[in-house]
C-alpha cells in the first residue's frame, strides 16, 4: 500500500484530468488557428487559379484571333 488517503488519489487524477483538458483546449485552439491559416492560403490560391485561368482564356483567345487573320491572309494571297 503506497499510505495515499482515497481524497489524495482523487486530487491526483482531478489534476490529471485538468492537464489533460487543458492540453486539449491547447490542441483546440492550435488546429482552429492552423484551420484559419489554411482557408485563408486556399482562398488566395483559388483567386489565384480564377486569375491565371482567365489568363490563359484570354491568350487562347489572342492566338486563335492570330490564327484565324493568318489563315484569312493565306487564302487572299
Amino acid at each position: 500500500m503506497t499510505g495515499k488517503t482515497p481524497a489524495t488519489n482523487l486530487e491526483m487524477d482531478l489534476q490529471r484530468l485538468e492537464q489533460w483538458l487543458d492540453d486539449l483546449i491547447g490542441t483546440c485552439e492550435r488546429l482552429n488557428e492552423e484551420n484559419y491559416v489554411l482557408r485563408k492560403e486556399n482562398d488566395l490560391l483559388s483567386t489565384e487559379r480564377d486569375e491565371l485561368r482567365e489568363k490563359g482564356d484570354q491568350a487562347r483567345s489572342r492566338v486563335e484571333t492570330i490564327v484565324t487573320r493568318l489563315k484569312a491572309m493565306e487564302n487572299s494571297v
